[in-house]
């Protein structure tokens, strides 16, 4: 069916019932699908030669427009909250909290900096910001088939649009919900709007009055990229769904991690930096039967 699912660094708890998935979605046929993605590590690389790759806050944090001090801060953030982040043992009741503390200092420590929105463009260019390998196949197969990609990110919403746009992929079938700035009349910015979207709280509760899901009510065939667990939870806003295929890239402590990603994802990418797998499956369901 899916070569590329004899990759090594594919690994599925369930092969029947992943194929009969796969399957399924091919038979609902190309007007049944969406595709519903998370953005950071997920449709960007997480790492390139042994050295991680930023994220959408990252690119942020570390550029020429953050005094020396705002880096440090937002880098001792990153050092105590990330940890929590992953912790397979603390529970989300636990985590989440923490999660809005940790976005909600990052978000007031970025208001401080006065950022102007024409520096975004250029912060970007000079970044090391990378989407994965055979982003494009991925954009384009998705586009020329007038499938929708909803990325719904924890990142930075203008940040991550901008490497879209440069990557040339910003189709008009892609929609993004994510924490998006509010710049004032001189492009200053001013603050974040809500609603606050961080790694565990993607799903219905920050999408009220949005109704993105509601007008693809015909599309009850779901394919779910994600890289953690909050990523899980995205597509619960989707008033029915008949087939839903979650793959998970698990980037960072796979050995402590895997067992969890397994009971929870379909297919579980360990340390793969490509959408090789992605595009596969999307081929084969694409395909006209």
């Amino acid at each position: 069916m899916v070569p590329e699912l004899e990759k090594a660094t594919v690994r599925i708890r369930q092969p029947e019932r992943v194929r009969g998935i796969i399957q399924a979605l091919r038979e609902q046929g190309v007007a049944k699908l969406q595709v519903i993605s998370d953005f950071d590590m997920t449709l960007s690389r997480f790492g390139c030669n042994g050295r991680r790759c930023p994220t959408s806050h990252n690119i942020l944090d570390t550029s020429r427009v953050i005094s020396e001090d705002g880096k440090k801060k937002l880098k001792d953030l990153l050092h105590y909250y990330y940890p929590i982040e992953i912790d397979p043992n603390r529970t989300l009741e636990e985590k989440r909290p923490l999660m809005v503390e940790w976005w909600t200092k990052a978000h007031e420590l970025l208001v401080q900096q006065k950022i102007h929105k024409s520096d975004i463009a250029q912060i970007v260019r000079e970044s090391e910001a990378m989407l994965r390998d055979g982003f494009k196949e991925f954009f384009d197969q998705l586009h020329k088939n007038n499938v929708p990609l909803f990325i719904f990110s924890a990142g930075v919403g203008d940040i991550l649009e901008e490497i879209i746009r440069q990557a040339n992929v910003f189709y008009s079938n892609v929609n993004v919900v994510s924490n998006y700035m509010a710049f004032n009349d001189d492009g200053v910015l001013t603050h974040f709007k809500g609603p606050l979207i961080h790694t565990y709280n993607k799903n219905n509760t920050v999408l009220q009055g949005t109704g993105y899901f509601q007008q693809l009510s015909t599309r009850t065939s779901i394919i779910l990229l994600g890289d953690s667990m909050g990523d899980l939870t995205m597509a619960d806003g989707v008033p029915s769904v008949e087939n839903i295929l979650k793959i998970g890239f698990l980037n960072d402590k796979v050995e402590e991690r895997r067992r969890k990603y397994l009971d929870s994802y379909d297919i579980v990418l360990e340390s793969d930096e490509t959408l090789d797998v992605v595009n596969g499956v999307l081929r084969y369901i694409l395909t006209k039967t």
